[in-house]
This record gives C-alpha cells, structure tokens and sequence, in this order.
C-alpha cells in the first residue's frame, strides 16, 4: 500500500512513428548521447566502416524534450533503456561493448555486408 505502481512510461505514438521510422529508413540507427563513453565507442567502430550514405544515423537524445520518452520505447523494443542502443537493417545489436565485441569477431563486417550497407569497394 501507498506504493506507485511500476507501470512502465507511457510513450505517445509520435515518438513511436519517429523511433520506428529511423529504424526502418537507415540500415544503420544508433541512438546515443553526444557525452556518454560507450556511445562514443560503438560510433568509433561504427565509422571504420565505409557505410553508404545516408544509411547510417545517430540520433543524440540528451536535448531533446523526448528523451526519457525514446529511452523508455527502446526498453519495450530490445529490453534495455540505456544508450547506445544501435541497430543494423532493422534489428537491435546491443550498445557499445556489443558492438565492438561483433567487430572484434568479425560479425559486424558480416552483418554490415548482409544488409549491404557498405559501399561498394572501388
């Protein structure tokens, strides 16, 4: 008794249409905050890679008046409200030590491939 429920933050279907929308428009979406260090990392991993433009994007969330709104949505998609939250063609890979662990073992480049993000090589 007395104690608030733990329901989860309502987030209104704007900032749905939104997050969804730069998921689906760039095979590359990550969403991350300019002064976090493990956005930086998954950005700096992210960059060694030639990725066609305009397919790759990032979203920095720290002043925006939907922050907590979009964070609270990236906890219904992939279970963790924490940035980075970056996904590849559409399906969430983690956060930073995610993705340099997939880049480390190579699976990055696959997955980058796959989805044919890279630009082609000259």
């Amino acid at each position: 008794m007395g104690l608030s429920s733990s329901k989860d933050m309502e987030v209104p279907d704007s900032v749905k249409r939104l997050v969804d929308t730069l998921i689906a428009d760039h095979k590359v979406m990550v969403f991350s905050k300019s002064y976090c260090p493990y956005c930086t990392k998954a950005k700096k991993v992210l960059e060694k890679y030639p990725i066609v433009s305009g397919q790759y994007e990032v979203m920095e969330l720290e002043n925006r008046d939907d922050c907590n709104q979009i964070q609270e949505y990236m906890k219904q998609l992939t279970g963790a409200s924490s940035v980075p939250r970056v996904f590849i063609n559409g399906v969430s890979i983690g956060g930073g030590d995610d993705t340099a662990r997939l880049d480390s073992n190579g699976q990055l480049g696959k997955k980058l491939e796959e989805c044919q993000a890279l630009a082609p090589r000259i």
